[in-house]
């Protein structure tokens, strides 16, 4: 095998990669991060909690196109090469993520806003299907066999990195726009949420100079010189039995089941800790920034046990151990920020408190709403919202309306107790990601690897996983139990875990597809 002649050149090759992918996973995310204000910009604000899950799913509609960018762009990738393919698929990424930070909103343009975002977060879905199979393979075939699984976990990092990244530069910016924090806050929610879309293009110009100056990954070289490229890359992927099965076992009996934990332990959990719990916004984020701060080197230790134990028990583990723990981590983050039930033991400490009288429409009644902030005994701050109708006789439609617990601050040791909930489903995250890029690599041939690994791997994370978010948030609306969205991914982990443990094989001869 013609490897990178020296550890620089191994190193510059895992660099050059990994900048291009954390930056498309950035501009891939920062939809996600920024859900619930674009909610407010780009569709009906007469409902939010339709609103929000109608940018669920348009966020959810860029994962269901990843493995059609997966067959057009691994097609490309095995005729004309690893290299060019992924820049292409860089540029059309960044074009579209720039492009989403410019679209009017909903009360300037009406449903063309959701519709044009739409058609942007498709085409951002369509280069993502392109990029990871690219990055994953070049390095994969610029590293010795036997060392797979360490410097491919390097790229595996990038995903969580981006997302660390899109969340940092949200914080960033919705700090920075005024020094008073309300005005700041409402700057932000306006106009200032574009920034991070915007000056994402600064980073993928940056990526693009980077790419253009790498060269073809060897093995597809020496395919390329001895004329033994693959004719029609579809068809011997999916077209003869036996790789027809190895990519039915790899998304059945791995990538399925890592996706759904990628996205729970990640984004499912921020999305609950923000609307189920109900903590604040800067707290919400920074929480999954310190999980992922402490989780991310063990990509690279998971990857790195896997040269030598093998893949499959390592990712099965982390399945194992997500199908018995999200209950009791979510029920965890529920009874932790549960400020009724602290206001049972002891009556919290209120510091303010506002009414607010507003007309309802083609009514001469009136909504009465009651705001109180408060401070609990153990130290969380949040504000208590009680909503009635005021008759025009002066009668309130109930004597106890119901209160809503609202903008929780979390005090200091509570806030450490949830990031270690969030680092434990990162940590699981590590596991069952870690090692799937070597672990894809070497089960296909060189010829067809960038299609055959890249479909699997975007229908079990892009379908599989990137739909949590919206299914698990849709059952909650449905059902009362707070936790039924969280038989979604126990099911696809269970289903997945039992498929690859009778069917996956731990041993791989890393040099038998070379």
């Amino acid at each position: 095998m013609n490897q990178a002649s020296t550890s620089t050149g191994i190193w510059k090759v895992i660099g050059a990669s990994s900048v291009g992918t954390l930056i498309e996973w950035y501009d891939f995310y920062i939809f996600g991060s920024l859900a619930t204000v674009i909610a407010t910009q780009f569709f009906p604000n007469t409902n939010p909690t339709a609103a929000l899950l109608s940018t669920l799913a348009t966020f959810a509609a860029g994962f269901i196109v990843r493995p059609f960018g997966a067959l057009v762009f691994g097609r490309l990738g095995d005729l004309i090469g690893r290299k060019y393919t992924f820049l292409l698929t860089l540029v059309l990424m960044g074009g579209s993520t720039f492009a989403i930070g410019l679209v009017p909103g909903y009360e300037t343009i009406g449903f063309a806003a959701p519709i044009i975002v739409l058609v942007l977060r498709l085409l951002q879905g369509l280069a993502l299907g392109g990029e990871y199979g690219g990055a994953a393979t070049y390095v994969a075939e610029h590293a010795p066999p036997h060392r797979r699984g360490y410097f491919t976990s390097w790229i595996q990092t990038t995903a969580t990195l981006g997302l660390f990244v899109s969340l940092g530069v949200i914080l960033l910016t919705r700090h920075s726009l005024d020094p008073d924090p309300e005005e700041s806050i409402r700057k932000f929610n306006e106009w200032g949420w574009r920034i991070p879309f915007l000056v994402s293009i600064v980073l993928v110009i940056v990526s693009i100079y980077i790419r253009m100056k790498m060269n073809e990954s060897p093995l597809f070289a020496k395919l390329k010189k001895e004329g033994n490229l693959s004719t029609n890359p579809l068809k011997e992927s999916f077209g003869h039995r036996t790789n027809l099965k190895m990519v039915l076992l790899a998304l059945f009996g791995a990538t399925m089941g890592q996706g759904v934990v990628w996205y729970t332990g990640q984004f499912y959990a921020q999305s609950f800790i923000e609307n189920v719990c109900r903590i604040d916004f800067d707290q919400s984020r920074t929480i999954i920034i310190w999980a992922i701060l402490f989780a991310t080197p063990f990509f690279v230790v998971f990857g790195s046990w896997s040269d030598r134990v093998g893949r499959k028990w390592i990712m099965m583990a982390g399945m194992l151990i997500a199908i018995f723990s999200y209950r009791p981590i979510y029920k965890q983050f529920l009874l932790l920020s549960d400020v009724a039930a602290l206001e049972k033991v002891t009556s919290p400490t209120i510091t303010a408190s506002t009414i607010k009288k507003t007309a309802l429409p083609n009514s001469t009644d009136s909504l009465l709403t009651t705001i109180v902030n408060k401070t609990a005994y153990n130290g969380i701050r949040y504000k208590s919202v009680a909503a009635d109708t005021l008759y025009t006789s002066g009668q309130l439609q109930t004597s106890a309306p119901e209160i809503r617990y609202l903008e929780k601050k979390l005090d200091q040791s509570t806030y450490w107790k949830f990031v270690l909930l969030v680092f434990i489903q990162v940590l699981l995250v590590t596991m069952v990601y870690g090692p799937i890029a070597a672990f894809l690599v070497e089960l296909f041939p060189t010829k067809i690897r960038y299609t055959s690994m890249s479909l699997p791997y975007h229908i079990g994370n892009g379908v599989f996983g990137g739909l949590t978010p919206f299914i698990a948030t849709l059952l909650t609306t449905i059902y009362a139990d707070k936790l039924v969205g969280l038989w979604y991914p126990i099911a696809i982990a269970a289903v997945c875990l039992v498929i690859g443990a009778l069917y996956v094989s731990n041993r791989i001869d890393p040099n038998v597809n070379d």
